[in-house]
């Protein structure tokens, strides 16, 4: 445990160093949230997007290109120097294939989402080699997925999930449709839920202190390690993403840590604890999923407005307000989950 407070400091301290000059950084390309119109919302006809979102424009995006950068970084060089010091890395998994997971989904993500925020803030067209139609992109978070779900399967042999009061439940070539899917679907649904200053990261940061108590138990060193580095550069984030943000995450940040999330969730097992853990998350993307279904089949809206926290925003919850009684909602699914996981 001392190891890792120590590099939970040692990620925050870093990461508190260079976000300052990286929003300098930002806004002296322009990399700021540019306004939304209708089109890119749920509901074509419907201005509340547009009018609760307002004063988000101008707003220095990617704040996940500095955190990605860092926890690769950091968890490629501090392994070997690690071993080095004498420090023997346990594992549940073989390491170098472990490592090669959790690099290929945050950095293949990532660029899917630094994609995604070049088109919106760039304005590249959709019938240009560069823009991609939304079908396209989810396509290719599907390949993605896919990809990541195969290489659990076969480089970690991870062809099972726990369920709470039953056991392991082993799913054979079943695991890597399941697990792909697990893995898109926790991907949009982080991207949707980042719409409010410290909603996604705040959540975020609970969820992974709920893994590292999970990931410290089932003693996989490198994954643990990779938790509270991120942890430790999320602190950093949050800090200036709070209501009134300074930064946000942008879709390259929404989708790499959407899919880690599940990915840790599967690496671990507990994927009934990873959607009461990741709770929130889960209702923001089913919300969506909702309101998109009644209106392509029943041709009418099933709520006025979605996702959840939008529905709240018009409401008429101040911002804050959603965004602290959010996190009191992730701490006590949090608590619960972590009780299942020991079930």
């Amino acid at each position: 445990m001392f190891l890792y407070l120590g590099l939970l400091l040692f990620s925050f301290l870093v990461n508190s160093a260079i976000i300052v000059p990286f929003i300098d950084l930002l806004y002296k390309y322009n990399f700021t949230r540019q306004r939304q119109t209708t089109k890119d919302f749920l509901d074509k006809k419907a201005k509340i997007f547009d009018r609760l979102n307002k004063g988000k424009e101008g707003t220095p995006t990617g704040g996940g290109i500095i955190m990605i950068i860092s926890l690769v970084t950091f968890q490629f060089l501090l392994l070997p120097s690690l071993n080095l010091l004498g420090i023997y890395i346990k594992t549940s998994y073989p390491l170098i294939e472990e490592l090669n997971i959790l690099f290929f989904t945050i950095i293949s993500f990532g660029l899917l989402g630094l994609y995604d925020d070049s088109i919106k803030i760039f304005g590249f067209k959709k019938n240009n080699f560069f823009g991609l139609r939304m079908r396209h992109k989810f396509i290719i978070q599907w390949l993605l997925g896919f990809i990541a779900a195969t290489l659990l399967f076969v480089n970690l042999k991870i062809d099972f999930i726990y369920i709470p009061f039953i056991g392991p439940i082993n799913l054979g070539y079943l695991y890597i449709p399941f697990a792909a899917s697990i893995i898109v679907w926790f991907t949009n649904a982080f991207n949707i839920t980042d719409g409010l200053d410290g909603l996604s990261s705040g959540l975020l940061l609970i969820c992974l202190f709920a893994f590292w108590i999970i990931s410290y138990q089932s003693l996989d060193i490198p994954l643990t390690i990779f938790i509270v580095l991120w942890i430790g550069s999320l602190l950093s984030f949050l800090y200036f993403n709070v209501f009134p943000a300074r930064i946000m995450l942008g879709d390259v940040g929404a989708l790499a840590f959407g899919a880690m999330l599940a990915v840790i969730g599967l690496l671990t097992g507990k994927i009934v604890a990873l959607f009461i853990i990741g709770g929130f998350f889960a209702i923001e993307g089913l919300s969506s999923f909702l309101q998109i279904m009644s209106k392509k089949f029943l041709k009418r809206k099933l709520f006025k407005v979605a996702p959840f926290h939008l529905w709240l925003r018009e409401r008429g919850w101040e911002e804050p307000k959603v965004v602290m009684r959010a996190w009191i909602a992730g701490i006590v699914l949090a608590i619960f989950g972590l009780w299942l996981s020991v079930v």
